[in-house]
């Protein structure tokens, strides 16, 4: 079983979505969505962290954001 542990950067992304079934999708499914990106890390065998998401337009960014987020994880542990 794993917990999962979301960072401020995703709950803002998350947050800002204005499609409320994406929204309710994700959040079902936090891998489901036609051209969402959700980006995560997993520390083990327990935690999966959700750093950051997106969409195709804004991949690239947001590959940059995730893996800012994640190097500021590594470095608060």
């Amino acid at each position: 079983m794993f917990e999962l542990v979301k960072s401020a950067t995703f709950d803002t992304w998350f947050g800002s979505l204005r499609d409320v079934c994406a929204r309710a999708r994700i959040a079902a499914r936090i891998d489901y969505g036609p051209g969402y990106r959700v980006y995560f890390m997993q520390r083990g065998a327990v935690f999966v962290v959700m750093l950051a998401g997106g969409d195709k337009r804004t991949q690239r960014i947001d590959i940059k954001t995730a893996q800012r987020v994640a190097a500021e994880w590594e470095r608060g542990s």
